[in-house]
């Protein structure tokens, strides 16, 4: 099964912020494509549900302080970037 890919316009503007940082994209383009075709995620990525406000997305590491945030619905087959970036840039911490 096969996801369609949607970027929201938050993951938009993280995307860019992470490419002039120097983050290596390519890492990111891996992993969501991993998920685009629903494979199972290496355990290093810590892959997880999210609760409170962000209930219903996940949160999977790329680096250990870069972060992809997503929501998927297999009822559609959409894979929804909601954003990406460090702890401090979604969680404001």
């Amino acid at each position: 099964m096969i996801y369609e890919v949607i970027w929201t316009s938050k993951f938009k503007k993280s995307y860019k912020l992470c490419k002039k940082r120097g983050f290596p994209i390519q890492e990111l383009k891996d992993v969501v494509e991993k998920l685009r075709k629903d494979e199972t995620l290496d355990e290093k990525f810590h892959d997880h549900e999210l609760s409170g406000q962000f209930s219903g997305t996940r949160e999977l590491h790329i680096k250990p302080n870069w972060l992809l945030c997503y929501r998927k619905n297999q009822g559609i087959l959409t894979l929804t970037l909601v954003d990406t970036g460090t702890h401090a840039d979604i969680f404001g911490m």
